[in-house]
């Protein structure tokens, strides 16, 4: 399942917004940009909204998705309106072959102010017949795969790792939508499940510990070894397997996610080939530990008949997805989902010019007074390129751009006794090694011996 297209018509500051999503075959990512308030986040809790109305008639067939609040409707209109177009190979027959027309589903949502006439109204019947099939699968086949739908907002950071589970939660197929797409990262639930599926996995099979010690205390080149090695290959649970696979490949150095019972219950995880608790993470590797850990057990819940889960499909919102992250998290973090998860399709929000520039098919569109700006390839850009083209912001700090500016013109006007001076003011206020402040040293010296041998 992907998204094709969506509009939202006098939502928030957008009187009409409408765009084309990157789709699977072609890069599957979506980066919006823009200056805070632009209406990135309202594109995607939008779109949140309207996919909430899949998920809730897949739940039940009269099943309510969330309401468009009236808050958010443009001031001086009675209504809004959200109308979102969906592909799923699926179809509405099943049937692979069937024309792509077949594959289309369109829905639409909207909402009216108390004590106006409605001008837009809802039509949610596709998205009831979608969600029909997909209950159909599930009555017919024990192994119908679902597709993810999960929206991570900016409140999605993990502030603790709960040690005690207060209240038991069911983890079937269908409860990979839990808080899928109002809360982003529920770490206390992925807590209790990890640790369910873990007490499930011990109980096929030695403790992880022990297989450890053993696997120590024997030669690699032994029978003992090797049978093993194959021993806990088949007692590992398959849905765990995929989240420790996801964590590993998409945080290099980082293994052997697990739940330690003593000295006292928590998570540990293998950093460097050094054990650390997972409350000792930095609160970038902790959230991203819980997005990457979120997103491969949603898809492990909801894809039983998947040799590898990870391999399932689905449509993922993540606001803001450079938070927290160091530079080089921020370069490689498109590269490295789409890696990991390679059947999703992707929509993003970002601020950071490092992600835009790193994605070699990623589909960019820019925010600006209401209106969508597409945005050609940045790919190989380097950093300064993206912030002054894309993203209209100054290099460097704009009051030390604006003196460097004047320092180069006093030189190139011939005024270097003014130039001098501005030079050695600069050089009390910038390091010595300032790249800028070098060069116009360098130019200002050129000039005077060019005036030099001209006298």
């Amino acid at each position: 399942m992907e998204i094709i297209s969506f509009r939202l018509t006098n939502l928030g500051r957008f009187e009409q917004l409408k765009a084309h999503l990157a789709s699977r075959g072609k890069g599957s990512v979506t980066v919006f940009i823009g200056n805070n308030g632009a209406g990135k986040t309202t594109v995607l809790t939008s779109l949140a909204t309207i996919l909430s109305w899949f998920v809730a008639r897949l739940r039940s067939e009269k099943g309510s998705g969330s309401h468009i609040p009236e808050e958010v409707i443009l001031n001086g209109q009675a209504s809004a309106m959200i109308d979102i177009e969906v592909f799923d190979e699926q179809g509405q027959s099943g049937n692979p072959d069937a024309d792509e027309s077949e594959h289309l589903y369109c829905w639409t949502l909207a909402k009216t102010a108390k004590g106006k006439k409605a001008s837009l109204t809802s039509s949610l019947q596709e998205a009831t017949h979608l969600a029909e099939y997909y209950r159909n699968g599930l009555t017919a086949r024990k192994d119908q795969s679902l597709p993810l739908i999960a929206f991570y907002p900016v409140e999605r950071v993990v502030l603790d790792i709960p040690l005690k589970i207060k209240s038991k939660h069911s983890f079937l197929q269908l409860d990979g939508y839990d808080n899928s797409l109002n809360q982003g990262v529920d770490f206390r639930r992925f807590f209790e499940w990890f640790r369910e599926r873990e007490d499930f996995e011990n109980e096929s099979g030695l403790p992880q510990d022990i297989l450890d010690n053993l696997l120590s205390s024997v030669s690699i080149e032994s029978d003992i070894w090797h049978k093993l090695q194959y021993f806990m290959a088949s007692s590992r649970d398959r849905q765990l397997t995929a989240v420790r696979t996801a964590i590993a490949n998409f945080m290099p150095g980082f293994s052997n996610l697990r739940v330690r019972r003593k000295p006292r219950l928590h998570m540990s995880i293998d950093k460097d080939g050094q054990t650390l608790n997972v409350s000792q993470l930095s609160q970038g590797e902790k959230s991203l530990m819980a997005l990457v850990g979120d997103i491969a057990r949603r898809l492990a819940m909801m894809n039983p008949g998947l040799e590898n889960p990870l391999h399932g499909d689905g449509i993922v919102l993540v606001d803001e997805v450079d938070m927290h992250l160091h530079p080089s998290w921020q370069r490689s973090v498109i590269r490295r989902l789409t890696d990991t998860f390679p059947n999703c399709q992707f929509i993003l929000t970002t601020h950071s010019p490092l992600v835009i520039s790193d994605g070699k098919d990623v589909m960019v569109y820019s925010l600006e007074n209401g209106e969508l700006v597409t945005v050609s390839s940045q790919y190989g850009q380097d950093a300064n390129t993206v912030l002054l083209d894309v993203m209209d912001t100054h290099i460097r700090n704009e009051t030390v751009a604006k003196k460097l500016g004047d320092l180069l013109d006093l030189i190139q006007n011939g005024k270097l006794e003014e130039a001098k001076n501005k030079l050695n003011a600069l050089k009390d206020e910038l390091p010595s090694n300032n790249l800028e402040l070098v060069k116009a040293q360098i130019l200002l010296r050129k000039q005077e011996i060019k005036n030099a041998q001209n006298q």
